[in-house]
């Protein structure tokens, strides 16, 4: 502002504050692994363990989850990493031929 501006914004009894803007946590995501019929149960507890960092036995938790309910939440996360997750999990199974199949959806 120029100097007279301000004055002037003096004179009508204002005040110069900074507006406060209040922020929203980003949405969140549930990362989902899905069941099927031909994936090893080994092979999706070392996905579990290598791209959600779960120990052997949570990943054994999971996955028995996966296999005996049709699905699984392997982790909550903002939008931009859920999608990491899936993909990895996807590029995975197709890079050992697996048809595990993993989605996300918002809380």
């Amino acid at each position: 502002m120029v100097p007279s501006a301000m004055a002037n914004q003096e004179r009508q009894g204002g005040l110069l504050e900074a507006e406060k803007v209040k922020t929203k946590p980003p949405p969140l995501y549930k990362v989902l692994l899905l069941n099927d019929d031909y994936t090893p149960m080994d092979f999706v507890v070392v996905v579990l363990q290598t791209v959600f960092a779960m120990s052997r036995e949570r990943a054994t938790r999971v996955m028995l989850q996966v296999h005996r309910e049709g699905m699984g939440v392997c982790g909550t996360y903002t939008r931009e990493v859920a999608a990491a997750k899936v993909d990895q999990v996807i590029g995975l199974a197709r890079k050992y031929q697996h048809p595990l199949q993993c989605t996300m959806e918002e809380i």
